[in-house]
């Protein structure tokens, strides 16, 4: 499956205007389980609530015939420019296509919006068909860092 998807109507992409401490903590953790997203856990319900009431930050999450299947996150910079800071499916979503179309429409967003540039960062950790998926959107390495983190 491709992009074709797009004209699917079990697939619904939502802005969630309101997006509630619960939901985010699930998305973060489910979609982020098996790539290392740790920097998040330790967060407060009232450091996530912060983070959601700022005016550059908007969730958007996607659903599969009523079920979560991912999200994205964006978050506007002071640049002009937008990062996708967080993007992904949940677990039994993979691999359906899926990936391809939430990332069209996470970049679509981000330009309606005003960007002047979108951007995001990946790594190794991420699954193998991340990085195929953002190049295939446009999108070009801009640099490479190595490091270590703890597990």
């Amino acid at each position: 499956m491709a992009l074709e998807l797009a004209d699917d109507p079990a697939i619904k992409i939502e802005l969630r205007r309101h997006c509630s401490v619960e939901l985010l903590r699930v998305l973060y953790v489910e979609v982020g389980r098996n790539y290392h997203w740790v920097d998040r856990l330790a967060w407060t319900d009232e450091q996530i609530a912060a983070y959601l009431k700022q005016r550059e930050v908007s969730v958007s999450l996607m659903t599969y015939n009523g079920e979560m299947a991912g999200y994205f996150e964006l978050k506007k910079c002071e640049d002009g420019s937008t990062e996708i800071a967080y993007f992904g499916l949940m677990p039994q979503f993979i691999g359906r296509g899926l990936g391809k179309h939430l990332l069209t429409c996470a970049t679509e967003q981000a330009w309606t919006d005003g960007a002047n540039r979108v951007w995001l960062h990946t790594c190794t950790d991420d699954d193998p068909a991340a990085l195929p998926n953002y190049l295939k959107r446009g999108f070009k390495p801009l640099k490479t860092e190595t490091y270590q983190v703890e597990r």
